[in-house]
């Protein structure tokens, strides 16, 4: 759930996979044995899987690896396929996503949080946010931030605006930026209110477009983006976010509560 400003998804629907020749009947056995050993091997490797069918894949020759959008994708010259998956090894361990993660963490150098408009307690948990005010999932982020913030969950946002996206959203972030209370009219902007005149300032008009120059830097290509410590996680997936408040809750918070016994003990 994201606004973007280029679709990676239209790019896998113009790529059009190689035509594939039957294999005729004096090619059946040479090909059976390597896919026996093959589906052998998965078994070995891979002990808890279960499943049905096996048989060769549409990919051929090498993949490689890229990324877009701040995802991982995957492509196969030979046979002109592009895959948006998970790479497993051995072990179970998701290596997408450790070199998503890698990918996150040198973009993270690329920014200056003491730039960020930031909203939320300084002694909170900090969330890096790429956000546009015309976003619908930007804005129903919004709203989960504040519900969370009710159920004593809460963190230090640190804003940066997306302007590239939507016609309106440079004009409605330098309105925020340069209003009195910047907080209070981010949240009233994210809510739907249309103001009569976008207030415009120097310092505002600064502030969006050293934050086009960041998004450019990161290359954040649509919105929400959040950083969750090194973690990039691209549009509002609500799971991620409270795994990531869960393991950043007080250490009060996460023990049950005591219920002392009623009258005297021996």
């Amino acid at each position: 759930m994201a606004c973007t400003r280029n679709a990676v998804i239209a790019a896998a629907l113009l790529v059009t996979p190689a035509a594939h020749a039957q294999p005729t009947q004096g090619t059946e056995n040479s090909l059976a044995a390597p896919a026996e050993e093959a589906q052998k091997a998965l078994r070995q490797t891979f002990t808890n899987l279960e499943f049905e069918d096996f048989g060769p894949a549409p990919v051929e020759g090498p993949l490689y690896q890229a990324s877009a959008g701040g995802r991982m994708i995957y492509f196969a010259p030979k046979s002109k396929h592009l895959l948006f998956a998970a790479v497993y090894d051995r072990n179970g361990i998701n290596v997408t996503a450790l070199a998503q993660d890698q990918k996150a963490r040198k973009r993270l150098a690329a920014i200056n949080p003491a730039q960020a408009l930031a909203m939320g307690p300084a002694d909170a948990p900090s969330v890096i946010e790429f956000t546009d005010p015309d976003c619908p999932y930007c804005q129903a982020l919004d709203r989960f931030w504040a519900a969370k913030a009710r159920e004593g969950k809460k963190v230090r946002r640190l804003i940066y605006f997306v302007s590239g996206i939507h016609p309106e959203a440079a004009a409605k972030a330098e309105h925020i930026l340069c209003s009195s209370d910047p907080t209070a009219e981010f949240r009233a902007i994210y809510a739907g209110m249309v103001p009569p005149i976008l207030r415009r300032c120097a310092a505002g008009a600064a502030k969006v477009a050293a934050d086009a120059a960041s998004v450019a830097r990161m290359g954040v290509s649509g919105t929400p983006t959040l950083f969750l410590g090194d973690k990039m996680v691209s549009g509002f997936q609500q799971g991620e976010i409270e795994a990531f408040l869960d393991a950043h809750r007080p250490p009060d918070a996460k023990r049950p509560a005591v219920i002392p016994p009623s009258g005297n003990t021996p």
